[in-house]
């Protein structure tokens, strides 16, 4: 919801920072697996119930996110940049509830519920990006990306706000997770819905 707004301010921040980096023989790749390993940290910090430092980490993983982006942008965006770009972020993204169901059996129904409303927010996101690759359908809004991206009422944005009230506030987890799991399939509703209107054939 908030991407297509946030993208334009963040990309005029971290393009200037990208080409530096760039320029010290650092790879999108590298910062891709370098913040997929903070991702992880911030998962394993919320298992052992460390709240400042899951916060920390999840911002950590959010700035190498974008810096990944800015210096491909720089040295020439590549099919498997892309890849890893979505793969890792998803991974990450369900790395987090899992981490609450360890750090308590209470979380897991939860937890599972959520890493479910993931899976339809990011395979109706996917197969909307490969359709719209075949059809030759594109869209800079939310920045030049390696394929199509797909809105939503919960975006990038939105699950890392998300992410980052309940690694702070571990004990509002249960509630919320309900709450942002079923905002989660309001937007794979409306994505199927668009889909269908977008790729009908009759």
């Amino acid at each position: 919801m908030f991407d297509a707004r946030l993208r334009p301010l963040v990309d005029r921040i971290l393009d200037p920072v990208g080409a530096f980096v760039a320029r010290q023989g650092v790879t999108a790749n590298q910062i891709s697996f370098a913040g997929f390993g903070l991702g992880i940290g911030a998962a394993i910090a919320v298992a052992l119930g460390f709240e400042i430092a899951a916060v920390m980490l999840i911002i950590a993983n959010r700035i190498c996110d974008g810096l990944d982006g800015a210096v491909a942008r720089s040295t020439g965006s590549t099919d498997l940049g892309a890849y890893l770009d979505i793969t890792l972020d998803f991974l990450f993204y369900s790395a987090v509830p899992f981490a609450f169901a360890v750090a308590d059996p209470a979380n897991a129904i939860a937890a599972a519920f959520l890493i479910f409303s993931f899976v339809g927010t990011g395979s109706s996101f996917l197969a909307f990006a490969i359709i719209a690759q075949k059809r030759g359908i594109s869209t800079e809004i939310r920045g030049k990306k390696g394929f199509f991206h797909l809105g939503g009422l919960t975006e990038g944005s939105e699950t890392i706000i998300f992410l980052l009230v309940v690694a702070f506030w571990p004990d509002l987890f249960v509630p919320l997770a309900w709450v942002f799991g079923c905002l989660c399939w309001i937007t794979t509703i409306t994505r199927v819905r668009y889909a269908i209107e977008s790729f009908s054939d009759l």
